[in-house]
């Protein structure tokens, strides 16, 4: 998994990358609530947020682990132009699944905003 940005001494692209292996699941579910999908369109989905590149070989693992978990099914249906595509939806699993990630992420992001603001302003030490 890529994620662009400019990493410098700090190894800030590394922090990039293991941010969002923290919420890629939970944003997949969140991505497929509005909307069920193909694989496909989902690494485009990612890529509109703002996730980019979230890759194909990062999308269908994670599909397949979260079919197995219950949390989406797939049904195969007919394409406008090609075969047909495995389309993917949330299940009731994956809704309650995503309510309470919501409200985990929502007190963590809290938590930390919190700890930041609440810190010593950035500077240097003499």
């Amino acid at each position: 998994m890529t994620v662009t940005g400019t990493a410098d001494a700090a190894g800030d692209g590394d922090r990039q990358t293991q941010l969002l292996r923290g919420v890629l699941d939970m944003c997949l579910l969140a991505l497929l609530a509005k909307e069920p999908a193909h694989g496909y369109e989902l690494v485009h989905r990612f890529d509109a947020a703002g996730f980019q590149p979230v890759g194909y070989g990062t999308i269908y693992p994670l599909l397949t682990r979260m079919r197995r978990l219950g949390l989406v099914a797939d049904e195969m249906q007919a394409s406008p132009s090609g075969p047909a595509r495995k389309v993917y939806t949330l299940t009731d699993a994956g809704h309650a699944r995503l309510r309470a990630w919501r409200q985990q992420w929502t007190h963590f992001v809290g938590t930390v905003d919190s700890t930041l603001t609440d810190s010593v302003p950035d500077s240097p030490r003499s």
